[in-house]
């Protein structure tokens, strides 16, 4: 049954890796046995997710991209199908956040969120899915932020996720029947990340109070293990589905 959680002899596409949960998706992908293409806009950190992820003995290829723009999205699946010789699995995990009052954000920071987050993982799920085999698997990064709200202003934020939820939906219909690419969306809560820095002194102790059933943030470890359950063939029955990692903030 183990054997079945494990991705030797698969590729895996991340985006989003030169920091926080990229660079985590990243190494657990790997130390799983998947060689792993990664992909992010800050080339110089994505060069110190590649040495982590060599570190397992795996193959890393890292190409400086922003999922913003298609043809990057192109260019990072054709170098992983050049240098390691097929995609078998996508995290795609880049995002954006802002926290901007809604009266005055403006039609620039909106929409820039809404390219990144929701618009980007269409781009790479597209692209990706071009070349993908039958018994691969995408999985979107989502956040509870597109089923809740948090007491803080995020409407780009949460709209970009909510529109993930039905992206993968919907891409799964289409897919898993036709080309056997199963599509699957993880929601996850709080977790350490860039975002989360920059939110304001007692915020998260707050919510870690009221709305998490455990009582903490989740670690980076548990999020890594839900992506490569989708990702392995211990899920090859599950597509469609958005599973949230969250602590039980969905049920408060």
């Amino acid at each position: 049954m183990l054997e079945r959680f494990r991705l030797d002899g698969k590729v895996a596409i991340v985006t989003g890796a030169s920091s926080g949960l990229g660079v985590a998706f990243a190494r657990g992908l790997a130390e799983a046995g998947a060689d792993v293409a990664i992909g992010a806009r800050r080339a110089d950190r994505l060069e110190e997710t590649r040495r982590l992820v060599e570190e397992t003995g795996r193959r890393c290829l890292a190409v400086p991209m922003d999922v913003s723009r298609p043809e990057d999205c192109e260019a990072l699946v054709a170098a992983a199908v050049e240098g390691l010789g097929a995609v078998d699995i996508l995290i795609n995990n880049a995002g954006i956040g802002t926290a901007v009052p809604a009266v005055r954000e403006t039609p620039e920071q909106f929409r820039q969120v809404i390219d990144v987050n929701l618009h980007g993982t269409y781009w790479m799920a597209q692209a990706c899915a071009r070349v993908m085999r039958p018994g691969s698997s995408i999985v979107n990064i989502g956040s509870i932020l597109g089923e809740t709200t948090a007491g803080l202003p995020q409407a780009a934020y949460s709209a970009s996720k909510a529109g993930v939820i039905g992206l993968t939906r919907d891409l799964a219909q289409q897919w898993t029947g036709r080309r056997g690419i199963r599509v699957n969306c993880l929601e996850p809560g709080f977790f350490a990340s860039e975002m989360t820095e920059q939110y304001k002194p007692g915020y998260l102790e707050r919510m870690m109070e009221s709305r998490v059933v455990m009582g903490r943030p989740g670690d980076p470890a548990e999020l890594v293990a839900a992506a490569v359950f989708l990702a392995s063939d211990a899920a090859s029955y599950i597509t469609g589905v958005t599973l949230p990692v969250d602590g039980g903030i969905l049920i408060t």
